[in-house]
């Protein structure tokens, strides 16, 4: 089973990294563009298990280490 992941920084977030490519797109010609927010995807292969302790995985590796929970959220979709 496959966990397809992403983790986006929270609303409200200063977000530098976003704003260097909003500028770059303005640089090369790409007009109204207001906001640009960059986040990560992460797919992770987990085997052996069900849906359920799938789910606890993700969730735990979500909250341990893939995302900093108190700037960024994450969600995540599992497909076999």
């Amino acid at each position: 089973m496959k966990a397809r992941i992403k983790v986006t920084l929270k609303p409200g977030v200063l977000d530098p990294q976003g704003k260097a490519i909003q500028n770059a797109l303005g640089a090369l010609g790409f007009d109204g563009v207001n906001d640009v927010r960059q986040g990560k995807y992460i797919e992770v292969d987990v085997a052996g298990m069900s849906e359920e302790q799938a789910r606890t995985e993700v969730e735990r590796m979500c909250r341990d280490l893939l995302a900093n929970t108190v700037i960024e959220n994450y969600t995540y979709e599992l497909a076999p």
